[in-house]
């Protein structure tokens, strides 16, 4: 059978040559960064695949779908080896560059690999950015609408591109469809582009190997054994943080995405602190400097440094100047993001509380969740309890799941001292022309509800929810949310209210 193989595809031959391939310096932990990259990437593609079958790309089931993935141990397991997965690929893809950078194997004739490496990088930090996005809960809206805010920034195509990705002028369904699109299947097939010419690049070249005076003295070794152990090996311990990692610190789902919550301050991904850093510290004239100008100058420098080295040699010596602009470009990455990191952590401090984890996932268990593959007719749209005999209210669940829920929680318990309860609040069940009103024009301002004092910050839904709208969720939460058994409202009243 192999005789046939090899007579037919030369595979055999070519495996062999692969193995017993020459390695300058012999064998050494040094090159299993190559290695362990790919071993993330298929990582990232294998779960990745698990978990579209599960997820559903809409504004009304992104959510929902993810909320099913989190309540279930096996899909949560593969979401959160996910998650850490992309951390993983993109520390490594840096660290393999940051190597190269320091060794010098950019040098000719490495140049193309060098471009190739640094467009892979970019590759994953879009992969990354457009993952942020389909959760679909506050965090993912509001960090992607920063990014998406910045996009449209870019002189002449920069509306465009945004108008493109949004597909249009605001974010929902299109924008979750377009980012499922290019995180799924373009990205991933341009990776797998990427990693292949890099590849075929590399085999065309031979290894750099360590620095050296003289190369030609260094001693070879071979690939196997002693290189594929050491790759496996290092594959096998960055597989085995990221699962420790998934089970320590599984990633937090927020509540649904809310556009009208001004108050969410959001917290972008760590790959993405030092830009939102540099935001922060320039004034808002020259935002356009922080978001474009710099990032874009970084990246041709970094791209074009192949040709501004023009040292002949490898040695760290004859390369001060990339050496030291490395270590400046470092820290100053670092200090970026520790800055940004900490003034995004004290204006959350300063924000009103978000639903703790318990709250969302209680908000998840209450919902009508299931693969929405599975359940077609209204996937994750009406919360438990909504009685079947009143069309209004059952309409009102959806309409409350969707707009009400991420703060007032599924059960309508709201949050301790930050958003009232309205299962059991008398106000709610009392006089609907009052209930009308808040949900018209808004509330603001400290509050007490059943003896315990909250800060009321209600946005006003006038415009925003139809009559419609606001009359079901009225008579939901009046009539079939928790406790409350009050009389429902209808279209005509809410059309009629007068302060």
């Amino acid at each position: 059978m192999l005789n046939w193989i090899e007579s037919r595809t030369g595979f055999i031959s070519m495996t062999k040559d692969f193995l017993v391939e020459d390695i300058p310096g012999g064998a050494s932990y040094w090159y299993v960064f190559g290695s362990a990259t790919v071993f993330a990437m298929i990582l990232q593609i294998v779960t990745g695949i698990f978990l579209t079958f599960f997820y559903a790309p809409s504004a009304n089931t992104a959510w929902e779908s993810t909320a099913w993935i989190y309540t279930h141990f096996w899909p949560h397991l593969i979401l959160a080896i996910h998650y850490w997965g992309a951390s993983a690929m993109i520390a490594l893809v840096f660290l393999h560059l940051l190597q190269v950078l320091v060794w010098g194997a950019y040098k000719s004739p490495r140049e193309l690999q060098w471009v190739v490496g640094v467009v892979l990088l970019l590759v994953t930090l879009v992969l990354g950015l457009t993952g942020y996005l389909l959760p679909w809960d506050m965090n993912a809206y509001f960090a992607s609408q920063v990014a998406l805010n910045i996009t449209g920034t870019a002189p002449i195509a920069g509306p465009l591109i945004q108008q493109i990705a949004q597909g249009g002028g605001a974010m929902g369904t299109e924008t979750i469809n377009r980012f499922f699109g290019i995180h799924v299947w373009l990205m991933p097939a341009v990776m797998v582009l990427l990693v292949g010419a890099h590849l075929a690049i590399f085999r065309w070249n031979g290894p750099a190997g360590p620095i050296a005076e003289d190369p030609r003295k260094l001693k070879n070794g071979r690939f196997w054994p002693d290189q594929m152990f050491m790759d496996g090996f290092a594959s096998f311990i960055v597989f085995a943080i990221i699962v420790a990692l998934a089970f320590i610190s599984p990633p937090f789902l927020d509540a649904k995405a809310d556009p009208t919550n001004t108050a969410f301050i959001p917290y972008p991904a760590w790959y993405f602190l030092a830009l939102f850093g540099l935001l922060n510290v320039v004034p808002p004239s020259l935002d356009l400097l922080a978001t474009i100008v710099v990032p874009t100058l970084f990246l041709l420098i970094v791209i074009a440094i192949p040709w501004l080295d023009r040292s002949t040699t490898r040695s760290l010596s004859a390369r001060g100047g990339i050496i030291v602009s490395t270590i400046v470009a470092l820290v100053a990455i670092v200090g970026l993001s520790i800055y940004s990191q900490e003034s995004i952590q004290a204006k959350q401090a300063a924000a009103p509380p978000s639903p703790t984890e318990a709250q969302v996932l209680a908000m998840a268990n209450s919902t009508a969740l299931a693969p929405v593959a599975a359940a077609p007719a209204a996937p994750g749209a009406a919360t438990a309890a909504a009685p079947a005999a009143n069309p209004l209210v059952a309409a009102g669940a959806t309409v409350y799941a969707s707009n009400c829920a991420g703060c007032h929680a599924a059960n309508g318990m709201g949050q301790p001292g930050a958003i009232p309860p309205l299962a059991g609040n008398p106000f709610v069940t009392a006089n609907p022309h009052a209930v009308i009103g808040v949900l018209l024009d808004g509330k603001n301002g400290a509050i007490t509800v059943n003896g315990a004092a909250f800060n009321g910050q209600m946005p006003a839904w006038k415009g925003t929810l139809s009559n419609k709208d606001i009359a079901a969720v009225i008579s939901y939460i009046r009539g079939g949310l928790g406790p409350n058994k009050a009389s429902a409202v209808t279209e005509a009243d809410v059309a009629a209210y007068k302060p």
